[in-house]
């Protein structure tokens, strides 16, 4: 079952997610800082937002192995192949 994030995410243009990691990563780095210097009355706060740039950095993925060429997509089963045989 999808989540409402994620729902969210396949949602949003291609510029609105780069805009968006770019906000959160931001949010991290200030989250962070501001846990390292004095703590955070919630640190979950931290993974929440780790969790949020995955799903964004997901989503970007995933688009770009949707618009392959059946090149690349072969080229890329040969890699994934040969990691798994490994």
């Amino acid at each position: 079952m999808a989540t409402k994030k994620y729902i969210e995410l396949s949602e949003m243009s291609a510029d609105d997610l780069s805009a968006e990691l770019v906000q959160i990563n931001a949010q991290y780095q200030k989250l962070r800082f501001d846990h390292t210097i004095k703590g955070l009355d919630n640190p979950v706060t931290l993974r929440e937002t780790r969790r949020d740039i995955a799903r964004i950095q997901s989503e970007i993925r995933r688009r770009e192995v949707a618009a392959f060429t059946p090149e690349q997509i072969a080229k890329r089963s040969k890699i994934r192949l040969r990691r798994k045989n490994a």
